[in-house]
């Protein structure tokens, strides 16, 4: 019975480390197939964070120059990741203190509103303006 055990463990640690490799060679074959396709405009990213668009690829020296706002630099091909992943901007005033998203009240919304004069709200009494000068004065064309 001792050996049995000692056998069902064997057998999952083998399953395990086979299953492990797998898995690793796929991701291998994933980032190497990424790379390969890598073409002028693609937006790519480096380990150490540089953030850029490809604007040639050297398969034969593994090299890639990426620009970066206006700067060019030259990089390993190994040091590229894939596209970069921007995170969504919140800011501190839209949730509360645990990170959950704010519901906005009637008073916050009334508060956002664009506020209007009074005399935009009322309606106005427009009157025609009548010349008095030109009205009392005869025309001198008599």
């Amino acid at each position: 019975m001792e050996y049995g055990f000692m056998i069902v463990v064997i057998v999952f640690m083998v399953a395990l480390m086979w299953w492990q490799s797998r898995k690793s060679k796929q991701q291998q074959s994933k980032v190497q197939d990424f790379r390969q396709s890598l073409q002028p405009g693609t937006l790519v990213a480096t380990f150490s964070g540089l953030i850029g668009t490809v604007v040639s690829v050297d398969l034969d020296k593994d090299q890639i120059v990426i620009d970066s706002e206006g700067t060019q630099s030259r990089w390993r091909i190994q040091a590229i990741t894939e596209p970069p992943v921007v995170p969504a901007y919140v800011s501190d005033d839209e949730v509360d203190e645990e990170g959950n998203p704010l519901v906005p009240s009637e008073e916050t919304e009334q508060a956002q509103l664009p506020t209007q004069s009074a005399s935009a709200q009322e309606p106005i009494d427009v009157q025609p303006v009548v010349d008095e000068t030109s009205a009392d004065q005869p025309s001198a064309s008599k």
